[in-house]
């Protein structure tokens, strides 16, 4: 896929015309993507786009605290160089604004686009426990099913708590481990006795049962939805 670095609106001739080509090839690409209901890494990388030039916009004296963690301190130099460069040349600084607010509003639309997709996906998604629940749900297995109806996918997961601006978070970490082809013998109960008797690594494990009727991308749709969708279930 076509891609920008973090500092493409600074870097190189600031050119207003220039810039609309380079962020509309790009944005371009995305929406093929989102038209194929291919949502990542592409929607993340357009939110790391948009918080960037929206940093650049309203917080320049304080880059290095506002703009995301994903930058370098040699990134975040270049973009304060550039700031510094710029505001001197009142013409240049005029060129840069309407190239940052041309392109806020394009990829904020694009991000709507990506969003409503998520949000379509997210409602049709539903999450239940296979069998009893244990009192650590923090490790076990999910299992994916999609609206082709061939098989359940199954993967383990484990949840992760971090802390960021003194809130915590959970994040979850899977592992691909196996695809059962549906039938009447591969029930959701049948394959959790089966993991349980084979990976004695989890005697235990909390197993949760994700299904949809929709046959989308399992990787870059069905799967990073589904997790962000089970993390929220299990919050609550």
């Amino acid at each position: 896929m076509k891609t920008l670095s973090e500092t493409w609106f600074t870097e190189g001739y600031i050119d207003f015309e220039l810039k609309k080509y380079t962020l509309l090839a790009y944005l371009t690409e995305v929406n093929k993507y989102f038209n194929e209901n291919k949502l990542y890494p592409q929607l993340a990388d357009v939110v790391f786009h948009y918080n960037n030039i929206v940093s650049f916009r309203e917080n320049k004296k304080f880059l290095q605290e506002h703009f995301p963690k994903q930058l370098t301190d040699i990134n975040i130099q270049k973009l304060q160089f550039a700031y510094e460069r710029m505001i001197e040349d009142d013409e240049l600084m005029k060129e840069l604004e309407d190239i940052i607010q041309y392109s806020a509003n394009k990829i904020k639309n694009t991000i709507k686009t990506g969003a409503e997709i998520y949000e379509f996906v997210e409602a049709k998604i539903t999450i239940e426990p296979v069998g009893i629940v244990p009192l650590d749900v923090n490790e076990g297995y999910l299992f994916l099913k999609d609206g082709n109806y061939d098989a359940t996918v199954v993967y383990q997961y484990r949840l992760t708590f971090f802390e960021k601006h003194d809130e915590k978070y959970r994040g979850i970490r899977t592992d691909y481990i196996h695809k059962w082809q549906r039938t009447v013998s591969n029930s959701p109960e049948n394959i959790k006795g089966e993991l349980i008797k084979n990976r004695k690594s989890l005697p235990n494990p909390a197993v949760y049962n994700i299904e949809t009727n929709l046959a989308y991308p399992i990787e870059e749709t069905l799967l990073p939805i589904a997790k962000r969708s089970f993390v929220k279930f299990i919050s609550k």
